[in-house]
């Protein structure tokens, strides 16, 4: 026996037929053809009011047709869009309104829509988020409370020279300080650029880094470096993020994805070109691009320099009366108690004080910092973290 084909129409007029004879309730006939009773009663009513004509499929087309958008804004939109190709629709939209504040513009939505029916656009993938926190580091409050720097992860320009971009921010505002390419991660390669740095935006109070060189060591008290020891000397704060845990910086690591898509995919044909993008970048970045953390405004509204300016010389450190100073040698230690101890070659040079605690061990200083806790012998030194002197509050651990 073949099967029975209905269609929609049929079955309508069935269950309208059943509904004029009032054979049984409402209720039943529903049940008996799978609808609800609201669908029930709309299609009794339509047949009352239209006959069977009303029966049929009608379109779901919206009655109303929305205005499309003015061929002159999307002139507008896509221009904009295709000088900056890896901006969003809200970013698109922010920078219309600032540059054209008299004009109408449809909402970010309509322009994602506009970004993909032209081909210029496509969905981005959804990463996953870590549910786990960052930890409570140094949050700057104004601009120049903490800077974070970091190198954006090498690759190689057109001429097959290596490549690896310096990059420096202001943790409050997202102004992009340095974006610059070095050709060896060194402490004589990376100085200059801070130094300039702190001469035209003076001195933050805390540097946010990894621990990678040339921010920190994996030796020696406190993970000191050259480069830390000299921000210490101009009291500013070396912030290391803890290892293996780069969403500590989220904002500058974002930033670095951000130059990526910009200025490296694909890179330059040189080294000299590729600094002649980073430099237009950072300065498209901190003037034109609008920064959702900043209710779309750009960095370059939000920051000012550094009250503390650059000090064009040191002042001699002058440790309390009772400390015992020690100057570090070449090697990196100091004589105690007519013992050598080790402290760090990044010292070198440097005077430390060494003074007596409540509980009767040595606390280990450099300038206004502590570096570690001595016991009665030379070989009793446990660093206790770098801390401002009298703070240290972490667990000594031993040092080898």
């Amino acid at each position: 026996m073949p099967w029975t084909e209905t269609c929609a129409m049929d079955e309508r007029v069935c269950f309208v037929s059943a509904c004029l004879r009032q054979e049984e309730p409402m209720s039943s006939l529903c049940r008996r053809y799978g609808i609800s009773r609201k669908t029930g009663y709309k299609w009794l009513g339509r047949y009352h009011e239209d006959g069977a004509v009303g029966l049929q499929a009608r379109s779901s087309a919206p009655l109303q047709v929305r205005c499309g958008v003015d061929a002159a804004v999307v002139s507008m939109i896509l221009k904009l869009r295709s000088a900056h190709r890896t901006w969003g629709p809200r970013k698109l939209l922010a920078r219309l309104v600032m540059d054209h504040p008299d004009s109408d513009f449809p909402a970010a939505s309509t322009i994602g829509e506009l970004l993909r029916r032209e081909g210029v656009s496509a969905p981005r993938q959804r990463r996953r988020h870590d549910a786990v926190s960052s930890g409570p580091l140094t949050e700057p409050a104004m601009a120049n409370d903490s800077w974070a720097a970091d190198f954006k992860g090498w690759f190689r320009t057109g001429d097959g020279l290596r490549c690896e971009p310096l990059t420096v921010s202001d943790g409050y505002s997202r102004y992009l300080l340095v974006s610059h390419a070095v050709p060896k991660i060194s402490f004589e390669c990376v100085q200059p650029l801070f130094e300039g740095t702190f001469r035209k935006h003076g001195l933050p109070r805390a540097i946010r880094t990894d621990n990678g060189s040339p921010f920190a060591s994996r030796s020696g008290l406190a993970g000191l470096t050259r480069l830390s020891v000299w921000f210490l000397k101009l009291d500013i704060w070396p912030d290391r993020i803890a290892p293996g845990r780069p969403d500590q910086n989220g904002r500058h690591e974002r930033m670095h994805r951000t130059l990526a898509e910009d200025v490296a995919r694909p890179p330059a044909a040189t080294l000299a070109e590729q600094q002649i993008r980073l430099d237009a970048w950072r300065e498209d970045y901190n003037q034109v691009r609008p920064h959702e953390a900043l209710g779309q405004r750009c960095p370059a509204s939000f920051y000012q320099p550094s009250p503390r300016p650059y000090p064009e010389r040191l002042a001699v450190w002058q440790y309390p009366a009772d400390h015992h100073v020690r100057r570090v040698a070449a090697d990196g230690y100091i004589r105690w108690q007519d013992r050598l101890l080790y402290l760090s070659e990044a010292l070198r040079g440097e005077t430390i004080g060494i003074a007596r605690r409540d509980d009767g061990n040595w606390a280990v200083r450099f300038r206004g910092y502590d570096l570690a806790i001595l016991g009665e012998t030379s070989a009793d030194l446990r660093g206790c973290g770098l801390a401002r002197s009298g703070q240290a509050t972490t667990t000594p651990t031993t040092v080898t």
